[in-house]
């Protein structure tokens, strides 16, 4: 299996199916538009913290096109009106475009922004070139350019301009640090990089009133014993060649190891199909999703820098400096996958995945969904099956642990706040119109 490991920022009778494919979708549907936006937007050069922006972005647009031509759920941002007869194929392209090309040019080399360009004005003409010519065409694209409108002018100003301010590292026990990592091995590539948007916790959130809404309480002291047992969890599970863990835990660390916005939105489109919901549905489920990832990730970074913890590979090899004379130090102890630069209170990563599994059960009303679904990169091919979505959540929290990158109450804390946040979501967010 190909080790590359480097981060790139992963109760229906019948058991949905799930794969990295695409769907063989129309081309002005929304669940196309959600794979559009994955594929421009990291054509663009974007990270994973940024392309959960524009996800929300886009799909606030989308939803609010296709509600101000027949209103069935409260609108996000824009609230003018659309002309009678409006397409709303033509305006969920539109939408989908116009959101594109404002944050394209925000982010990546020249180069990058120049392809992302190219492929969204390639998609823009075919889509709507699918669509007969008319009054009621150019009614839904004006419709569309008109929610997109709205929701770039309210994040104009949503703090994206102050995501990296200055940040020194803390050299004292506890404290996040630089980290190595065992693929390509230290110091090359990959290790000991700088620490990643440290401000992106004072964005705007799309559904939450602050980024510290929901901020957990510090994680267990240096001292405790609850931090040794978390330690010596880690340490064991972890390692890159460790004995303790076995196949399938290996196999778990790989499959979730995937930016949480691809796996996440694949899995929120698969079912989506399987149900066989319309566009005014889909546009809402997909919004409510990209919302409760983006503000996953804002009010986890909000929290991951207030905390400040160190990562396990530090806090391991300087075991004889943490206070706690239960914990062992392995200086030369190496992690099974590579730590991303930030760090690690709470687990991001299983904030997303709670936030995006609680947000599809209140949609459908159901918590025993059953599907079965294969990884993307950077470990493609792996298929795995599950009874929930929060049960796959779950799983995807314990994958942190597997592969070395989080100390158990990481991960925990991180699946209270995904749920927190997509609970409010979804209780203040884009209700059914009665």
């Amino acid at each position: 299996m190909n080790r590359n490991l480097r981060w790139v920022c992963a109760s229906m009778a019948a058991v949905v199916v799930l794969g990295p494919a695409n769907h063989a979708f129309t081309a002005n549907d929304v669940l196309a538009a959600n794979e559009r936006v994955l594929v421009i937007a990291a054509t663009g050069g974007q990270n994973a913290l940024v392309q959960t922006r524009t996800l929300a972005m886009v799909h606030a647009a989308i939803h609010d096109a296709l509600n101000t031509i027949d209103p069935r759920f409260e609108r996000y941002a824009f609230q003018g009106d659309a002309v009678p007869g409006a397409v709303p194929e033509a305006a969920v392209s539109a939408a989908l475009h116009d959101v594109l090309v404002t944050v394209i040019p925000l982010f990546g080399t020249p180069a990058q922004r120049a392809n992302a360009l190219a492929t969204a004005e390639a998609d823009y003409v075919a889509a709507l070139a699918s669509i007969d010519d008319g009054a009621d065409k150019t009614a839904g694209i004006e419709v569309g350019q008109d929610a997109a409108a709205a929701i770039v002018a309210l994040r104009t100003d949503d703090g994206l301009a102050f995501i990296n301010p200055p940040y020194t590292p803390i050299a004292a026990p506890g404290f996040w640090q630089p980290t190595p990592n065992p693929t390509p091995a230290s110091p090359a590539g990959v290790s000991f990089l700088p620490a990643i948007l440290p401000g992106w916790g004072n964005l705007s959130p799309f559904t939450l009133r602050t980024g510290a809404q929901f901020r957990p309480d510090p994680p267990p002291t240096l001292d405790s014993e609850e931090y040794a047992a978390e330690y010596d969890e880690v340490k064991a599970l972890g390692e890159q060649f460790s004995a303790t863990r076995t196949s399938e835990q290996s196999e778990i660390a790989l499959f979730w190891y995937e930016n949480s916005q691809l796996g996440w939105n694949r899995i929120a489109r698969a079912i989506a199909a399987s149900r066989a919901i319309d566009l005014w549905e889909q546009a809402r489920l997909l919004a409510l999703v990209n919302f409760g990832l983006a503000d996953g990730f804002i009010a986890g970074w909000n929290a991951r820098y207030v905390h400040n913890r160190w990562r396990p590979v530090t806090a391991i090899r300087m075991g004889d400096a943490d206070g706690n004379s239960a914990t062992i130090a392995d200086p030369n102890w190496n992690t099974y996958l590579n730590t991303p630069a930030i760090p690690d209170y709470p687990s991001t990563h299983s904030v997303l995945g709670a936030a995006a599994a609680e947000v599809i059960e209140r949609f459908f009303d159901d918590d025993a969904i059953a599907f079965t679904t294969t990884s993307g990169a950077p470990f493609a091919g792996i298929t795995r099956a599950f009874s929930s979505v929060g049960a796959a959540a779950e799983e995807n929290a314990d994958s942190r642990v597997y592969a070395g990158i989080h100390f158990r109450s990481a991960t925990v804390e991180g699946l209270q706040l995904g749920r927190k946040i997509a609970k409010f979501a979804v209780q203040h967010y884009l209700a059914p119109l009665r």
